[in-house]
């Protein structure tokens, strides 16, 4: 049962550029919006998409094989966890985001969707949980991830 808390799974396409920060501890950590459609029929039948962003961020080696095999327009399916976190903005004005740290990736689509086919097998980073990262205000413009996004030590990916 404790495998349902703070439990996300998604499905759909990379809408932006990979935000790939250089971190000053050599780690790999890998920013994107993530859009997920759904499809129902309103009160006159006729056929509406509702689309939804999420912000994703991948550690370590889960971030590595979305660098390598994932971009802009590439179907993926994301297992993870919802965290929430604060930073101060430019202005200097605090604000709040919520992301979902992914633990799991899976690569969908073809290679034209930017999705290369080599099998990636499922890996695992041999970090310490819990391990505090420094502030990617420096490394990334996204504010401190120091207590909410530190790497969690996994690192799977699954290839369909």
């Amino acid at each position: 049962m404790s495998s349902f808390r703070n439990h996300v799974q998604l499905i759909g396409n990379i809408g932006s550029e990979l935000t790939i920060p250089d971190l000053e501890s050599g780690k790999k950590l890998v920013r994107f919006s993530l859009a997920t459609n759904e499809y129902y029929r309103n009160g006159k039948g006729q056929k509406v998409e509702s689309t939804d962003w999420h912000n994703i961020v991948a550690w370590g080696k889960t971030a590595e094989i979305i660098e390598k095999y994932a971009s802009k327009g590439s179907e993926i399916g994301v297992i993870g966890k919802l965290r929430s976190r604060t930073y101060e903005g430019h202005d200097g004005n605090q604000r709040y985001v919520t992301e979902v740290v992914a633990d799991e990736v899976l690569l969908l689509g073809s290679k034209t969707n930017g999705n290369a086919t080599p099998k990636a097998s499922s890996q695992k980073s041999n970090e310490k949980d819990g391990q505090q990262e420094e502030d990617t205000a420096k490394n990334g413009g996204k504010g401190s991830d120091k207590d909410s996004t530190a790497e969690n030590g996994k690192g799977n990916v699954k290839k369909s």
